[in-house]
């Protein structure tokens, strides 16, 4: 007979990061990669912002694995549909740690991004975590089924932007017309749609209008 067991242990993960903290920052960005990435190669999209006025950081995804059988270049995923409950509470007991580790708390801005699968993480956090922040920008990726619109009433003066490519074959006209409403619901209040010209892509005019919030 076989039986699925569990263990719990200790681990180590890395993160990321992107020019100095210092008095002069203003924005603090906590910026979730899509499948396929290492946190270290996604802050390519950032390198433009100004170097005083911001500070990314990039949490790196655990599960790293080989892309495309060549055993060339690492890539890594968030979750998968195996156990996902479980591995959504080892990822959210990391960014907890980072949340202490880098003071968070206390950003003066801190602007959450999130891209692809990066989206389902960012939002699970925030809503399970309660994490307040100036800003919540979800390119082209999907929300998690189980969020709820009560997850995120907290949210009294986020601004949310949902942003998209219009050639984005998972972000299509079908989907935009079931999840539309959903995501209205789910953020209610400051909620802005953002279509752009291009596919499944990181946006850098909407990161760049971002830095500039008041």
């Amino acid at each position: 007979m076989m039986n699925e067991k569990q263990v719990s242990y200790q681990t180590v993960n890395s993160y990321s990061t992107l020019n100095e903290l210092t008095d002069k920052t203003e924005n603090v960005w906590v910026v979730f990669h899509g499948i396929g990435y290492l946190s270290r190669y996604f802050l390519k999209y950032f390198r433009h912002l100004n170097q005083e006025k911001n500070y990314i950081i990039a949490p790196q995804a655990p599960s790293k694995y080989y892309l495309n059988g060549k055993y060339e270049h690492v890539g890594a995923s968030w979750a998968t549909r195996e156990n996902t409950e479980r591995e959504v509470q080892n990822v959210l007991a990391y960014l907890d740690e980072i949340y202490e580790k880098e003071d968070l708390k206390i950003a003066k801005k801190l602007i959450l991004f999130g891209y692809s699968q990066g989206v389902s993480i960012v939002t699970r956090w925030i809503a399970r975590r309660k994490i307040q922040c100036s800003k919540l920008i979800l390119n082209s990726g999907r929300l998690p089924k189980e969020l709820k619109p009560k997850n995120f009433a907290f949210l009294e003066s986020t601004e949310i932007s949902f942003v998209y490519g219009t050639e984005d074959p998972f972000i299509n006209k079908e989907f935009l017309e079931s999840e539309e409403m959903r995501i209205r619901q789910l953020f209610p209040k400051n909620l802005t749609f953002v279509p752009f010209d291009g596919g499944h892509e990181v946006n850098k005019e909407v990161i760049n209008n971002s830095a500039e919030i008041n």
